[in-house]
């Protein structure tokens, strides 16, 4: 029978966009083979190469999502640069501001002073990071006010000794808006008995939600002026903190200002401040991209033992084919088609499925969190509660072309070896 068509399509001289290699090629993929085995060890190599492509779409994905997530956490709570003195006391700090502020690439600039304490309400206590700002400056270096969940931050008035708590840290101390907390600064006081902390009663006028554990948890923000009575400043700040127009420029802002600074000062960025969680997640992103490229790897395996088994399936045919006047070269051809178009509809088929679960895994993880009863992100231990993701297009395509490489790359041994049959030895047993 194949020798029928054989002869049929040899006197039908094919168009040149289909040369007899490729329709050769082509129609073994598609026939139904009388081992049945290698048709399934077919499906399973296609099915592997696109669970590989499709689980490196998605991991790449969140660990973008996690990175642009925790970023834009980060830079919602905390200023895009700071400028500190050495011993943390900037005593002559108007002229810095106003320097820090006419440097283009910064829109905003304020004072702040930042301190450890300890909170105090009924049995519990926490230990907390105190901030001291000015709640009509900080709107425009953080968007701490838009985080509030009660009150309000304009109500960190100076001399009435408010203060705004995280959401964790509230829950934990179990005090409520309007209630009054003891906070303990570790500066004391010469008394007759001996050193004494410094104890100050605050209001609660606020409660904000970050949505990240060390914020939520450990930060506690009173007016500028109350901190500098409470820790003994003086007119005296920490640093100043300042806001950029473009954030991706921050390390040169903080090399141009240091420049400009005296010595005892010191520009510091966010590129600096979180600068080993940001190398270790580029880290883990490049590990993880190795290791899931373990799973391409198998699926071409796969795609080795399929060819193999029909190199050993077609001996008949390439013999006749060698009989007939193809070349070696042909025959490999051939085999090459049928393994390219087993890696090509694997990639194609985990693009699709990886772009389309990275789209949607926002629904996809609570839907499954919810049918199992389960929780995959702890906020305490991940920083967020919730699983972002980030498709980016360039990736898509950079792990579709590298498994397709590697489908290519598989086909090459098996199409050697059945480029070499012999037409004499494999027609002996026939």
């Amino acid at each position: 029978m194949f020798v029928a068509h054989l002869r049929q399509f040899k006197y039908t001289r094919p168009s040149v966009l289909q040369p007899y290699e490729l329709f050769i090629g082509l129609r073994y993929t598609r026939a139904k083979r009388r081992n049945h085995f290698i048709s399934f060890i077919s499906l399973i190599s296609m099915l592997g190469m696109a669970l590989g492509v499709m689980a490196l779409i998605v991991v790449l994905s969140v660990m973008n999502g996690f990175q642009k997530e925790i970023r834009a956490r980060m830079l919602g709570a905390s200023p895009h640069l700071e400028v500190i003195a050495d011993g943390g006391r900037l005593n002559d700090w108007r002229p810095v501001l106003d320097k820090v502020a006419q440097h283009p690439q910064v829109s905003a600039a304020a004072p702040y002073v930042a301190g450890q304490g300890m909170l105090s309400f009924g049995q519990s206590v926490q230990g907390v990071m105190v901030r001291g700002i000015d709640p009509a400056r900080e709107t425009a270096i953080t968007e701490l006010a838009n985080k509030i969940k009660a009150g309000a931050l304009e109500d960190l008035r100076s001399g009435e000794f408010g203060i705004v708590l995280g959401t964790d840290l509230a829950r934990a101390l179990g005090v409520r808006l309007d209630e009054k907390v003891m906070l303990i600064a570790p500066q004391g006081q010469i008394t007759p008995v001996g050193m004494m902390p410094r104890l100050k009663q605050f209001r609660v006028v606020g409660i904000f939600e970050i949505g990240m554990a060390p914020y939520d948890n450990n930060l506690a923000l009173i007016n500028i002026s109350d901190a500098q009575k409470l820790f003994q400043l003086g007119d005296a700040v920490t640093g100043i903190s300042a806001r950029l127009r473009d954030i991706d420029l921050a390390p040169r802002v903080a090399h141009d200002l240091q420049m400009q600074l005296p010595p005892e000062l010191f520009a510091n960025d966010w590129t600096h401040q979180n600068s080993n969680y940001f190398r270790a997640v580029q880290m883990e992103k490049k590990m993880m991209f190795i290791i899931l490229s373990l799973i391409v790897a198998v699926a071409a395996f796969n795609i080795v033992s399929t060819l193999v088994m029909a190199v050993t399936d077609k001996q008949a045919d390439i013999a006749i084919l060698r009989t007939l006047g193809a070349s070696p070269r042909s025959i490999m051809k051939i085999f090459i088609v049928q393994g390219v178009v087993i890696g090509l509809i694997g990639t194609l088929l985990g693009s699709v499925g990886g772009i389309v679960l990275a789209l949607n895994l926002d629904v996809v993880v609570p839907f499954i969190e919810h049918l199992f009863g389960v929780q995959f992100l702890a906020k305490d231990v991940y920083y967020i509660n919730e699983l972002p993701s980030d498709l980016r297009y360039h990736e898509v395509l950079l792990v579709s072309g590298i498994s397709f490489l590697i489908s290519l790359l598989a086909t090459l041994y098996p199409s050697y070896r059945a480029s070499k049959t012999q037409p004499a030895e494999a027609l002996r047993y026939e």
